[in-house]
């Protein structure tokens, strides 16, 4: 990108309101207005350019990001790690099992005694419904008193990396590969995108990364479909998030319990497996019960519900059947594939690797929303910021 066109994505990002977002955090996409969302978009794009033009975006001396991750990662975790780095800060790994949390140490004191010199927090807590977004409000609500109360010379700002309602980096990530494949926002309005189930081998994935899908991408006035087989709901609350954005965009929200319905005529699908809501529901109670005869049995109950809905895969066939057969194939990595990964799953290894490029560059943007996440909240004027990075020229590498 040449430096004309960064200066203009500057100058859009000027025009937009996103002052609510200094000195907040980013917990849900749904709680942002469409000025922060696409003032996030405009900041991750400006950073990545200037990167691609060897200009540091370092706008910390010093500084600590704290990462906890209470799930598996491999994109996220090295994403905010790149995040925090592009900015000047260095990331700390927070280990709970090498912590005082194993001794029953509190969530207020965790919190402040990790926040001394941090001005960043990313959490990964997305196993348990009711249990992961309630959590990092629990540790927003501690930093702030502790900077309330003068124990913290600054208020860390915390950044959900994926929790039990939403996936907000994911969405986003992917919502921006969408803008630059369609070239622009306004260009995501009347197309098919679809976030449909798909079988997998395996139980108790995330409800997160589809209920961050159908919550963002019905902001742009897309025609957004929810497809999955009977029994595999996500939360009500966010269907009617989803809802409500299309109404207010000028798209819509829709539900099949039909694959090749939802497959046909779309300009985008993204098959990805998840559990049930109401199964993730019981396994939080028989967890928080100790019930552990309990979880075995649900583990063998939701193997053998998934087992009878192999033929929800993304196949050559079905993808013919897509706008022009030309539809994109999106992921969140990583997938599972048929024959490759697994026996049966969620997509033929023939599409999967037909798309590989274009979904590496899909998960290429997860630094950069993250860092434009950071920025907006401890930067006052962030065009103002950028247009400084961008006149100073400061070399990257020497």
């Amino acid at each position: 990108m040449d430096k004309l066109r960064i200066e203009e994505l500057i100058r859009s990002l000027a025009r937009l309101d996103t002052k609510s977002m200094y000195n907040n955090d980013f917990f849900l996409t749904w709680e942002k207005s469409y000025d922060e969302i696409t003032g996030t978009f405009a900041v991750a794009q400006a950073l990545r350019a200037m990167r691609e033009r060897n200009i540091s975006t370092r706008i910390f001396d010093s500084g600590l990001g704290i990462s906890l991750f209470r799930d598996q990662s491999t994109r996220t975790r090295f994403s905010y790690a790149s995040a925090c780095n592009l900015l000047g800060l260095e990331e700390q790994v927070l280990d709970e099992k090498k912590s005082q949390v194993a001794h029953g140490e509190t969530v207020r004191e965790t919190a402040n005694m990790i926040s001394f010199m941090a001005d960043v927090i990313g959490i990964r807590d997305d196993m348990y419904i009711g249990k992961g977004h309630t959590y990092m409000q629990q540790v927003a609500a501690a930093v702030e008193d502790g900077y309330r109360e003068g124990v913290l010379e600054q208020r860390p700002t915390l950044v959900n990396l994926q929790c039990d309602i939403d996936h907000p980096t994911q969405s986003m990530s992917d919502a921006l590969h969408l803008v630059n494949h369609f070239g622009g926002a306004e260009n995501l309005k009347g197309k098919k995108i679809v976030m449909s189930w798909a079988y997998s081998p395996s139980y108790g994935k995330p409800l997160s990364v589809a209920q961050g899908v159908v919550g963002l991408l019905t902001r742009f006035g897309a025609d957004v479909q929810l497809a999955h087989p009977k029994g595999y709901e996500i939360m009500p609350e966010v269907e009617e998030v989803a809802r409500q954005n299309a109404a207010e965009s000028g798209g819509s929200f829709t539900k099949t319990n039909n694959m090749a319905e939802a497959f046909k005529d779309a300009d985008v699908v993204y098959p990805k497996s998840w559990a049930p809501f109401t199964a993730m529901e019981k396994r939080t109670e028989l967890y928080g019960n100790g019930d552990f005869d309990g979880i075995d049995k649900l583990e063998k109950e939701l193997l053998a519900q998934n087992a009878a809905h192999k033929d929800w895969e993304c196949t050559e066939d079905l993808m013919k059947t897509t706008k022009n057969g030309k539809a994109l194939y999106m992921h969140c990595l990583p997938a599972d594939i048929s024959g490759v990964s697994c026996e049966s799953g969620e997509v033929e290894a023939s599409v999967f690797d037909r798309y590989r490029i274009p979904m590496y560059k899909e998960a290429s943007y997860k630094p950069y929303i993250i860092a434009a996440m950071i920025f907006l909240s401890k930067v006052r004027n962030p065009s103002e910021k950028l247009f400084e990075l961008l006149q100073a020229d400061k070399k990257r590498v020497l």
